[in-house]
């Protein structure tokens, strides 16, 4: 078993190889790829060092599985070389994700649609996939009709310049910009591009991935994701309403019993998900668990997970692991 991860020098390049370590995932050969600037930098992982690679040596080495986090246009020229040297490609970029010709995976919803003929896997959205995982087995028993999201995400969804950013501005210190503004003791309801529909980018993710994802262009979703000055992960208030009816405390058992999700739920005592105490987990963490009293069959919820995690690393792992154990 050889695995590859693309982008190694990165903050999800970072992240993945934690929960590679973490989750014991078994491999014979380890290759770090980047950018041609970074190759030759050493890297240590689980005591051992390595030596980031070019794209190129690492396509000619045919890993078994490459981890993809390196951007759209590298995913766009390279996935495909990987592909036809054999090597399964899971990409957490936006470049396939949309493709009818490519999976969008979430292992809890729909790993079991992976077969041996898909080379190029994409990885969902990180609002996306902390969303799908949560309202997946709720999708399953009342079935879902309108999905309204507002998000509120980390600096760290951009990268490590924003995360220095908002540090510099925090500690007074002038530095770049990766935002067109302030973002420290701000709120930016801009993510991503905006397009012709008012809506940026990220949004409008948010409203086709869960499509593609569950399989159902009936949904009707709709979406605000707005960046606010955290570094633990995102958080969501979701809004969803349902065809059929639900009774609460099923609906909880629901959650508590289903795969990814742990639920915190006890405002009397002041316990309900943030993006404090979901930094570094895997989990998606839901609470705030009550009904919308301005509409039948609705439910009103509070999402949060570590975006580089669940969101990003962790989901790609997943994906590697699932298939590791079905081919």
């Amino acid at each position: 078993m050889r695995i590859a991860v693309v982008g190694a020098t990165g903050l999800v390049g970072g992240e993945i190889l934690e929960v590679l370590a973490e989750r014991n995932f078994k491999f014979d050969e380890l290759l770090l790829v980047a950018s041609e600037r970074s190759v030759g930098k050493k890297m240590t992982f689980n005591g051992n060092e390595y030596e980031v690679i070019s794209l190129a040596k690492a396509v000619e080495l045919k890993p078994d599985y490459a981890i993809f986090s390196a951007g759209g246009s590298t995913s766009l020229e390279w996935a495909p070389k990987f592909a036809a040297a054999g090597s399964t490609v899971i990409d957490n970029s936006s470049a396939w994700r949309m493709s009818p010709d490519h999976k969008l995976i979430v292992p809890e919803i729909n790993a079991t649609s992976l077969t041996a003929e898909d080379k190029i896997i994409a990885n969902p959205n990180c609002s996306t996939i902390q969303m799908v995982v949560a309202l997946g087995p709720l999708h399953k028993k009342y079935k879902i009709k309108r999905i309204v999201v507002s998000t509120y995400q980390s600096v760290t969804g951009s990268g490590k310049a924003a995360v220095d950013q908002m540090m510099n501005e925090r500690n007074g210190i002038q530095g770049d910009m990766a935002y067109p503004h302030k973002i420290d003791m701000n709120a930016l309801p801009h993510i991503d591009v905006f397009l012709d529909n008012g809506y940026t980018k990220e949004e409008m993710k948010m409203v086709n991935e869960t499509k593609k994802i569950f399989g159902d262009d009936s949904i009707r979703i709709t979406s605000t994701t707005v960046r606010i000055p955290t570094v633990g992960g995102h958080s969501e208030a979701v809004n969803v309403e349902f065809e059929n009816d639900f009774d609460l405390e099923e609906l909880r058992g629901i959650l508590e019993n289903a795969n990814g999700v742990i639920v915190q739920d006890d405002p009397k005592n002041n316990l309900y998900p943030m993006p404090l105490t979901a930094h570094k987990k895997d989990a998606v963490f839901v609470g705030r668990l009550r009904r919308d009293e301005s509409q039948p069959n609705t439910l009103n919820m509070w999402i949060v997970a570590d975006n580089l995690r669940k969101g990003a690393a962790t989901n790609a792992v997943q994906i590697a692991e699932y298939l590791s154990k079905n081919s």
